[in-house]
């Protein structure tokens, strides 16, 4: 067995029966067959910053670390091809010190490219699908590569088909990313309202973005953790209406089919859960979306922490909320949602 630990940021003390670091595709094939040769559940890992191990994985994880990045353009576009190994917030500082912009709100989100469209990540306004403009993907049962335009990739709110009909014997290469020249800037939460939009620089806005984040999300190298735990809820109208009588100042961002989104960190804030802790796992004081390893917590601690935070929200506001963490099971990954109610 090798540990895991160094492989994923909630530092939770979990072994893999093998891991390899990938940086080609043929050795991704390589490890892929011979996982299959040898009957062995298969994990590809990118930074491992979405992933909660709940106990040790007893087969072969893979480390995507394809690198390199290409840049084309035309008179309207920056057209870039991101290998699925490079660092997502490495990503958005080389395009902006390109004069390439357009990632900026998505600065310091931890992982890597090729996990991107998974979860289509999103922050500030912006999400993953406004940028994407194909994904490539390689079938490891047959070799064959193929690529998927943005259209197809069936995006949605920290969803994708990548986690449906992609997500066994398919593994992301790279992504291509699609940034207009006409930049606008995307200014419609927290202080980014502040500036004003004939003068701002993309720049200020990643600056800004970047200071927002680590105000509020602890750095993993201090406190384990996988960023945002839970999903923000979306409630129909009528729920939202109901919740609204009996709190004030509720945060809410109207969706354009009328359901409504709520932060799920200010609902696990009014909980007073902040600092909660179970065993080595708690609730962090700053940020109350974010589950920390205060110090050897383990797999089994967060979930006992995630279904008292849960059974918290749903008793005082009646939602109750899903993890956008994936749960990682001996064999696989489990349900998440199931895990915790």
């Amino acid at each position: 067995m090798q540990s895991l630990q160094p492989f994923h940021t909630f530092n939770i003390p979990a072994n893999a029966r093998e891991i390899i670091e990938a940086t080609s595709i043929e050795q991704i094939q390589q490890a892929w067959q011979k996982a299959q040769a040898e009957k062995l559940p298969v994990l590809f890992l990118g930074q491992g910053s979405n992933m909660l191990f709940l106990e040790d994985f007893q087969g072969m994880v893979i480390v995507n670390r394809l690198s390199g990045i290409q840049h084309t353009e035309d008179s309207d576009y920056h057209y870039l091809h991101v290998n699925g190994g490079e660092n997502w917030h490495q990503l958005v500082e080389w395009s902006l010190s390109q004069g390439i912009n357009g990632l900026e709100n998505l600065a310091l989100i931890p992982g890597c490219a090729g996990s991107a469209p998974i979860q289509n990540i999103g922050a500030y306004g912006v999400e993953f699908k406004d940028v994407c403009n194909y994904v490539d993907v390689l079938n490891l049962n047959s070799g064959e590569q193929f690529r998927l335009q943005a259209n197809e990739c069936e995006f949605g709110y920290r969803e994708s088909i990548f986690k449906h009909r992609y997500a066994q014997g398919y593994v992301i290469t790279a992504v291509g990313l699609k940034l207009t020249k006409n930049w606008q800037p995307i200014l419609k939460y927290g202080s980014l309202v502040n500036f004003d939009p004939q003068t701002v620089t993309a720049k200020q806005v990643f600056y800004e973005v970047c200071h927002i984040r680590r105000s509020k999300l602890p750095d993993p190298k201090e406190f384990g953790n996988a960023g945002s735990f839970f999903k923000n809820p979306v409630v129909s109208a009528e729920q939202f209406a109901k919740i609204q009588k009996q709190v004030e100042n509720l945060p809410h961002f109207p969706q354009p089919d009328g359901s409504v989104k709520l932060a799920a960190g200010w609902l696990i804030d009014q909980s007073h859960l902040k600092g909660f802790q179970i065993g080595g796992a708690a609730v962090h004081q700053q940020q109350a979306l974010v589950l920390i390893n205060k110090g050897n917590a383990t797999g089994q601690d967060v979930v006992k922490l995630a279904h008292h935070i849960r059974q918290t929200v749903a008793d005082k506001f009646g939602v109750y909320l899903q993890p956008e963490v994936r749960f990682m099971g001996a064999n696989g990954e489990v349900n998440s949602e199931q895990a915790i109610s």
